[in-house]
């Protein structure tokens, strides 16, 4: 047997293990879907953004390099920011805030932020399901490809193995086993791509020799404006490709729902500073890998397989097993966030919310898992008809969410005034600019066109309709830990949830060193 296939079935058999260990504790609703609220820094950390940075990093982004050079660099700066953005900006106050309102689901989040709004609920839902969809849909296309150059398959079988993986420890395990299992992934990535980085420019001769030899082809590969210059003096598209990815984060709600994971809100501090260390070392290889390619690899047929070809080239068997590895923990730790969203978003804001109000705990758990289950044997049936590459999805499906969501979820926590007009606006108006442009060929300045109209969407949108009630302005002034105290009539909404979870912790007794350890400072 290959010593490939044998790597390989070792770590999906790791995989399903942690699948089965943390199975016993995804037991209630808020276990299952958000890990109990009590994932610490580094968990939280590497969870966040190796969800973020899925197939998309070891196929599409070393192919967009590939075939237009330095310029797509543009999009490894915005993303190495992003995470950092992300959690500055949003992980201490989301955290506070989702469970002072009680919420599991980043979409119910919005709906009770924004007044209890049946409108910001349905319209978040709706798009939120379209692009999570998009999303599963590349990163199945990515497992498969991957898993068809390891084994030498056909696209179908590697297709169902990949992903048949995947559904079971997120079925099995929720948040525990998807959470845990990010941090090896996250893990394997970083040393692997490093590994063939490093070889695959000593094998060029350093950077220097690279841009010599890259000149040597096609100067244009060099140029800020792309090969070909194909994108000068078109500053949108810079734009875009730096903001996709440097505050498009903060709108995905798959990596939104990490914030209200985490242990506690103080617990964002260490999260931000790990995260930074870890994308510093991640984000820039994959392109500069793509690059390499284009010295190393100048007949490859399909550049989105240019990290694997080089791992083969650079490593021994084994070693460059372990690299493929690597492409799948990218790929396995989005699908299941993605997956384990979805289950929530159908669970929670649908079934739980529309179809049966007083479903209890256990059915909810129950429903969140037919929901994974149905959803991966529909992307699988239609991921094997093999529509359009990874890049074109991802930057697809993260274009229509983040321009819907980032106004919404950014005000939601800064800007007290932001109603549900506004936020339904802002959803309606940045993701259909994002859709329309995309659809119509302009996807290069997509991106950059719908943050603008839904930030003004959301800012004239909040001028009209009901304002944002006092309770909801007390709640945001305890998530920005400016407000020591809640009033009374807060009491019986919002402060329930903390005073059951105190009792199981201090002996059926509200214990207010508790928690302020878990940042909460109330008095209820």
């Amino acid at each position: 047997m290959r010593v490939e296939i044998i790597v390989l079935a070792f770590y999906f058999i790791a995989m399903i293990g942690m699948g089965l260990y943390w199975q016993k504790k995804a037991k209630k609703s808020e276990d299952y879907l958000l890990g109990g609220r009590s994932m610490g820094p580094f968990v939280t950390a590497l969870t966040l953004q190796t969800t973020a940075m899925s197939g998309y990093m070891f196929m599409g982004g070393p192919s967009l390099a590939y075939a237009i050079g330095w310029f797509a660099l543009f999009y490894a700066v915005g993303d190495a920011g992003g995470g950092i953005v992300n959690i500055a900006v949003m992980g201490k106050r989301m955290r506070r805030l989702s469970q002072l309102l009680d919420c599991i689901s980043p979409i119910e989040y919005l709906e009770k932020r924004y007044n209890n709004s049946k409108f910001v609920k349905t319209i978040a839902a709706i798009i939120c399901i379209f692009g999570l969809s998009g999303y599963i849909l590349a990163q199945f296309l990515a497992a498969g490809k991957t898993i068809a150059l390891l084994f030498d398959f056909p696209f179908a079988p590697s297709l169902i193995i990949g992903v048949g993986v995947i559904l079971f420890y997120t079925f099995v395990g929720g948040y525990f086993a998807v959470a845990w299992t990010d941090v090896i992934q996250g893990i394997i990535m970083v040393t692997a791509v490093i590994g063939v980085l490093v070889l695959s420019i000593k094998k060029i001769g350093g950077l220097t020799a690279l841009n010599l030899k890259l000149a040597a082809i096609d100067p244009t590969y060099l140029s800020v404006w792309g090969k070909d210059l194909q994108y000068h003096g078109a500053w949108g598209v810079i734009a875009s490709a730096i903001l996709i990815y440097l505050i498009g984060y903060v709108g995905l709600p798959h990596v939104l729902v990490k914030h209200m994971a985490m242990e506690s809100p103080k617990a964002a501090k260490t999260t931000l500073i790990y995260a930074t260390i870890w994308n510093q070392l991640f984000i820039f290889s994959p392109y500069i890998l793509g690059i390499c390619g284009i010295i190393l690899l100048p007949n490859i047929l399909d550049p989105e397989m240019v990290i694997p070809e080089l791992a083969f080239m650079m490593f021994p068997g084994v070693i460059a097993a372990v690299v493929l590895t690597a492409i799948m923990s990218a790929i396995m730790s989005t699908v299941a966030a993605l997956l384990l969203l979805t289950g929530t978003v159908l669970s929670i804001d649908l079934y739980k919310r529309w179809l049966k109000p007083n479903a209890t705990d256990k059915q909810v758990v129950i429903m969140s898992r037919l929901m994974i289950f149905a959803v991966g044997i529909v992307g699988i049936t239609i991921a094997v008809i093999q529509p359009p590459g990874v890049f074109k999805l991802v930057i697809f499906a993260f274009g229509v969410m983040a321009c819907a969501f980032m106004p919404s979820y950014f005000c939601a926590i800064w800007w007290k005034k932001a109603n549900a007009t506004g936020a339904c606006a802002s959803m309606v108006c940045g993701g259909g600019t994002n859709f329309v442009m995309t659809a119509m060929g302009m996807g290069d300045s997509a991106f950059f066109a719908g943050t603008i109209i839904s930030i003004l969407a959301m800012i004239v949108g909040s001028q009209f309709g009901q304002k944002t009630t006092p309770e909801i302005k007390e709640l945001l002034e305890k998530a920005s830990g400016k407000n020591a105290k809640i009033s009374p009539k807060l009491e019986s909404a919002n402060c329930k949830s903390l005073v059951t979870e105190s009792k199981a912790v201090s002996n059926h007794m509200l214990n207010q060193e508790y928690l302020k350890s878990r940042g909460f400072y109330l008095s209820c």
